[in-house]
């Protein structure tokens, strides 16, 4: 994947400070004028998406799942890693 690079300046916004998205930013990240973005600080920086609620809500649902079944998922990944086969 190439990486982009685009320059852009931080602004006073009335009492706020913020950032102007350039159309060729928000062409690529398929948005528009009152759409939501998620940003999460990563190690290398910033990561910016637009921020889609039904895959939030699946991800949510998810976690959820995950946490009821801890116990057994974790009995799984140890399983899943010894070629041989439990009895019990």
């Amino acid at each position: 994947m190439k990486v982009s690079k685009i320059k852009t300046k931080v602004r006073k916004i009335g009492n706020s400070l913020g950032i102007v998205l350039s159309k060729e930013l928000l062409d690529r990240l398929n948005v528009r004028e009152g759409d939501d973005l998620l940003w999460a600080v990563t190690p290398d920086g910033v990561r910016l998406t637009p921020h889609d609620p039904d895959f939030e809500a699946v991800v949510h649902s998810n976690r959820n799942y995950m946490d009821r079944h801890r116990n057994a998922l974790e009995d799984l990944a140890k399983w899943g890693t010894n070629p041989v086969k439990r009895t019990t």
